[in-house]
């Protein structure tokens, strides 16, 4: 049986934090089928605020599964938090997921939800854990100094091919400028993408980049803290408009969140309108 096509170039990022595994894999599912073109999930380990006992689906355990519960869809963390992981590590988890998965991972990444260490020096560890990225997808040896993330003839094998797309998650200005220079591509959110879209374009040409091999994202889920009515937006009234407006302005993608039961019904249902 033929792999169910893609109809729309709208991901669905799957809420981890008060989720559990098996609906979030159904959820899954249930997208794909419905025509979506990726799934996406945040890179949490634990709930916030006071309470701790929140469960909390784990961002690359569950895209594993829900890679090898699909057939179609990209799945893609949203994004992979450069202080959760040692690169070295990170590489070899998305090597393997890539190949296992037939070419489908994005690889989202950034840095988020830390006040440590201070800024300069996250931005610097996001930029040296890229270049170990793709220096271990090589396959190696790798040796290279660092200050964070030195190697020593490190080998990485098997090769993926072709190597995941790194997409840089930058809401601020230093982070769209840096997306333009070191990423596949780059993800921020509906409040800032048209006003930061002109520097990260301006940054990519004179780093002699081209815009057609970049990937663009705008993402979708208001204060990701509290449940957000996804139900009173364009992605469920009026989907085909909604992304025609948000495809104009500059994206080549959206990623809308999906907190619920309910907004999975919606966007399923919104899909059969396109």
């Amino acid at each position: 049986m033929d792999a169910p096509k893609a109809r729309l170039p709208i991901g669905v990022c799957l809420r981890s934090i008060r989720a559990e595994p098996g609906w979030w894999l159904e959820s899954a599912q249930r997208l794909e089928a419905a025509g979506y073109a990726g799934l996406w999930c945040w890179d949490h380990f634990m709930g916030r605020g006071a309470r701790k006992d929140v469960p909390v689906v784990e961002c690359w355990t569950i895209l594993s599964m829900a890679a090898a519960q699909t057939r179609r869809v990209t799945v893609a963390p949203f994004v992979a938090n450069v202080m959760n992981r040692h690169p070295a590590v990170l590489a070899r988890m998305a090597s393997t997921l890539q190949i296992a998965s037939g070419g489908r991972l994005i690889l989202g990444i950034g840095i988020y939800c830390m006040d440590f260490p201070d800024a300069p020096e996250r931005v610097a560890r996001l930029e040296e854990a890229v270049a170990v990225l793709r220096a271990l997808w090589t396959g190696g040896p790798v040796t290279r100094d660092s200050p964070f993330y030195p190697l020593r003839e490190a080998w990485a094998h098997p090769v993926p091919a072709p190597a995941p797309r790194i997409v840089i998650g930058g809401e601020t200005r230093a982070g769209a400028r840096l997306a333009a220079r070191i990423g596949d591509g780059w993800s921020t959110f509906d409040d800032n993408f048209e006003q930061h879209l002109p520097l990260y374009l301006e940054t990519l040409a004179a780093a002699g980049r081209r815009r057609e091999d970049q990937l663009v994202l705008v993402g979708f889920q208001g204060d990701w803290t509290r449940d957000w009515a996804l139900l009173d937006t364009g992605w469920v009234r009026a989907p085909r408009e909604t992304w025609e407006r948000w495809r104009d302005a500059g994206a080549d993608g959206a990623v809308v969140l999906a907190a619920t039961t309910d907004d999975v019904d919606a966007l399923v249902e919104a899909a059969g309108r396109w």
